[in-house]
């Protein structure tokens, strides 16, 4: 008995450790460069999530796949058959396909660098907050080949395909010198200048990539609203079975001394 309550305390602190890595992921994401803005968390938001898979439908899956989302994944969200076909699919792709970009990757390589990254598991390999930050901070910078750059991903290879919707962005720097090393000056972000306006306010880009960023999370592990409610019973049971467990013992135990 005494051998079963020492395992059931070695699954709850396990439990625990590994909640507490996964809650500690997102923090950690960037650490040591541009600061990170908190992403809103919009997955159980069915309209939040129809947006930001039109978004994604829309400008990205053109050059990024998704390999591991099919189209009719969609109806998870909310989504008729109809609905996908007529407002989320371009092409000749049918609703069962994958989400597969159309662009080569020999292709891709030449034109960026290297092949554009998946975007089913992206969320998952940087997190919420890594992505809402990069999808708002690019501008404009005449020295690299797309004349786009990011202040989270400094010399990215992706142009700002949603410059449309934000509008043109400079960004202003000011050098400042190392303060562990008075020999070396760094640049330090100050601010954005706004050169010509896109089709949103800062406020509505902001909240849409919001969206963007919730589906994507939603699209790396479309069942983690049911794995969490599933993950609550199981913790409710693992307490209920070691205090019972615990009284069972004292029980077996009481006339032995």
């Amino acid at each position: 008995m005494k051998r079963i309550l020492q395992t059931l305390m070695s699954i709850c602190q396990a439990t625990v450790l590994v909640a507490a890595l996964g809650l500690g992921a997102n923090a950690n994401a960037n650490e040591g460069g541009f600061p990170l803005d908190t992403a809103p968390n919009r997955v159980s938001n069915n309209a939040s999530l129809q947006n930001g898979a039109k978004i994604f439908t829309a400008n990205c899956v053109g050059c990024h796949s998704a390999a591991s989302m099919r189209y009719n994944r969609l109806r998870d969200i909310g989504l008729t058959d109809q609905q996908i076909k007529e407002g989320y699919i371009s092409g000749d792709a049918k609703v069962g396909d994958l989400m597969v970009s159309a662009l080569n990757p020999k292709d891709a390589k030449v034109a960026y660098g290297k092949v554009p990254p998946d975007m089913s598991v992206e969320a998952r390999a940087r997190g919420a907050d890594w992505l809402y930050t990069y999808f708002r901070t690019f501008y404009k910078d005449d020295s690299r080949p797309t004349g786009w750059n990011n202040l989270v991903y400094p010399n990215v290879g992706m142009p700002h395909v949603l410059a449309s919707m934000q509008g043109i962005r400079a960004a202003k720097f000011e050098e400042r010198k190392d303060p562990h090393d008075s020999e070396k000056v760094e640049k330090v972000f100050i601010r954005f200048d706004q050169i010509s306006p896109g089709s949103m306010t800062n406020e509505e880009f902001d909240s849409n990539m919001g969206d963007l960023v919730s589906f994507l999370s939603w699209m790396a592990e479309p069942v983690q609203l049911e794995r969490k409610r599933l993950g609550i019973f199981v913790l409710i049971f693992l307490a209920i079975f070691t205090l019972l467990a615990w009284r069972l013992n004292k029980a077996y135990w009481k006339d032995i001394k």
